[in-house]
C-alpha cells in the first residue's frame, strides 16, 4: 500500500480542513491551477500539513503550506513521505 498523496486525498483533507469542496478531477486535469483559484489560503494548507503529519507520523517539508499549485503541493508531500520511507 501507498503512503503517497493523491487528488482524491487531498479534495478529501480541503474539505475537513478548510471547508472547501473541491474536485479532484479538476485539481488534477489542471496541473497550473493555483490553490488561490479553488478558494484555498495558507492558513488551511496548514491544517492540511498538520493533518498529514499526523497521520503518516513524519515531519512535511517546510514550507509544503506555501506551495502555489495542487500538483506542487503533492510533489512536496510525496517527496517528503519518500524520504521518511526510505529512512
Amino acid at each position: 500500500m501507498s503512503n503517497a498523496l493523491t487528488h482524491t486525498e487531498l479534495a478529501s483533507l480541503i474539505r475537513t480542513r478548510a471547508g472547501i469542496t473541491v474536485d479532484p478531477a479538476d485539481m488534477e486535469s489542471r496541473p497550473e491551477a493555483t490553490f488561490e483559484e479553488f478558494g484555498i489560503d495558507s492558513l488551511g494548507l496548514l491544517g492540511i500539513v498538520g493533518e498529514l503529519e499526523n497521520r503518516h507520523g513524519a515531519r512535511i517539508t517546510a514550507g509544503a503550506e506555501m506551495s502555489r499549485t495542487p500538483a506542487e503541493f503533492i510533489d512536496v508531500v510525496n517527496s517528503s513521505l519518500a524520504t521518511k520511507a526510505g529512512a
